[in-house]
């Protein structure tokens, strides 16, 4: 097959070498109240492993600026090609918060929710992810590496390749990949294995979703199998394999030393009338997070007057507020907490404490670093990072990690307290033998923990995925 001939997008100087393609920008458009619009910076963890990567080779990034019907050129900031893609209202409304929030989202997590299956939705997938293709193939240079990510975009390999054969594509999955008999309940099951297998490499967070993507991609297509790991498929070999995503541990390890945060963090306890114990949750709002087990299990412990003299704190991060579901969510949280404080609080002393509010990583550094108990209780979850920035946090090794089985960081972070969250029973025996842990247990626990999180960072990731992916040196 022929390659077409390529040339710089307007507005930018020369083609990437190197390209990576998220539903989002590393940076979002605000719309201002005089109309204007501006770029604000919006560093994540995946900004932050492949920056360096993307400035040494004059790298690209392409992805939806945030906002519905906003049209930008492409642009350079400190080194980096930013390519917009234009997503209108109703592409979000059908592509975004439908197909991929409404069908693929409950369906890659275990169906813990029910998925909804409509054909305007994925119709509207099909279409975005082609028009996604088309920017990448216009800014990728001969020969490029392109590293698509995450489950909005899994139809983007094959649509690709077909107008890029000369480029090297990976996958990256952030999400857990499902049971294959959850899976099959897909109606358009084969297009998204045939979409994957445009990749020359499709990762995974763990050897259970290389197990289940394999044995559907020799299902559903005609690929075949090839070496551990691998499969063929037309005429090509697709490489399968497993990279647990981490965090930026040694930044948030530094930050979490620094006066200022070791001082918020007593504030916090001081606020909270020094209590005994301290227990945290940290989760964006979403039904997949198990907020609800945690609040019964605490709940059960304070009518069983096992708690001690603990407080609980639960962070819950705004998610998706104009879809039904996660409003009536958020509805049961907040009378569950009002419930409970209303049973066992004191004047001026709640024994629960719950912000709806995202917070600055200075201040969550510090509310890691005050409580003695952190709670992550996914009924499903592809790796959770909170469970690790929490041990990022824990210079002193203090603390104790409950820790769902249903996280992909179970597998790496075995000296956490592991439970099923589906057993209420299991999450409060694991809660008061976190809050009654011997302190040299704890001290060693957290040692072996934070020996994992600080040796596996984002960066260790990222190396391990691009080299596996065949990436030439810069």
């Amino acid at each position: 097959m022929t390659t077409p001939a390529v040339t710089p997008p307007a507005g930018t100087s020369a083609l990437a070498d190197f390209v990576v393609v998220a539903n989002r920008l590393p940076v979002d458009l605000e719309k201002l109240p005089d109309g204007s619009q501006r770029w604000k910076r919006s560093p994540g963890g995946l900004v932050t492993a492949l920056e360096p990567m993307l400035r040494s080779r004059e790298g690209a990034w392409v992805g939806w600026p945030g906002i519905p019907d906003a049209h930008a050129e492409p642009f350079e900031e400190d080194g980096l090609t930013l390519h917009p893609v234009e997503l209108s209202a109703q592409d979000v409304e059908d592509y975004y918060e439908g197909f991929s929030n409404g069908t693929l989202w409950p369906l890659y997590h275990d169906v813990v929710a029910p998925p909804a299956f409509h054909r305007h939705w994925w119709q509207a997938y099909v279409r975005v992810n082609q028009r996604f293709a088309e920017a990448t193939a216009e800014v990728a240079a001969q020969g490029a590496t392109v590293w698509v990510q995450d489950y909005q975009l899994q139809l983007l390999p094959t649509m690709l390749r077909e107008l890029r054969p000369d480029l090297r594509i990976g996958f990256f999955l952030h999400i857990p990949f499902p049971p294959t008999e959850l899976f099959q309940q897909l109606p358009w099951r084969q297009r998204i294995v045939e979409g994957l297998l445009g990749a020359d490499l499709v990762g995974f967070h763990t050897p259970g979703g290389v197990r289940n993507f394999r044995w559907l991609a020799t299902r559903f297509t005609d690929a075949t199998p090839g070496a551990r790991n691998e499969v063929t498929y037309q005429g090509r070999t697709v490489k399968l394999g497993a990279f647990p995503i981490s965090i930026d541990s040694a930044t948030l390890d530094t930050l979490s030393r620094s006066e200022e945060v070791q001082q918020r963090a007593k504030q916090i306890r001081a606020d909270l009338g020094n209590p005994d114990r301290v227990i945290l949750g940290v989760d964006r709002l979403d039904y997949t997070k198990g907020i609800d087990v945690r609040l019964r299990a605490f709940e059960e412990l304070l009518a069983e007057e096992r708690s001690g003299d603990a407080v609980m704190i639960q962070l819950a991060t705004p998610s998706r507020e104009r879809v039904e579901h996660y409003q009536k969510m958020r509805a049961d949280i907040e009378q569950s907490v009002g419930r409970i404080n209303g049973t066992y609080a004191q004047v001026g002393r709640p024994v629960l404490h719950y912000l709806h509010q995202s917070l600055p990583r200075e201040e969550l550094a510090a509310f890691f670093a005050a409580a003695d108990v952190m709670l992550v209780t996914p009924l499903r979850d592809g790796m959770n990072l909170v469970a690790k920035e929490y041990v990022a946090c824990r210079a002193d090794l203090g603390g104790v990690l409950v820790l769902s089985e249903f996280a992909g960081a179970a597998i790496e972070l075995k000296d956490a307290v592991l439970v099923n969250p589906h057993d209420t029973d299991g999450v409060k025996d694991a809660l008061y033998r976190a809050l009654t842990m011997p302190p040299e247990e704890s001290r060693k626990r957290m040692r072996a923990l934070r020996r994992q999180v600080l040796n596996n960072d984002v960066d260790r990731w990222a190396r391990s995925f691009l080299d596996a992916l065949g990436l030439p040196p810069s």
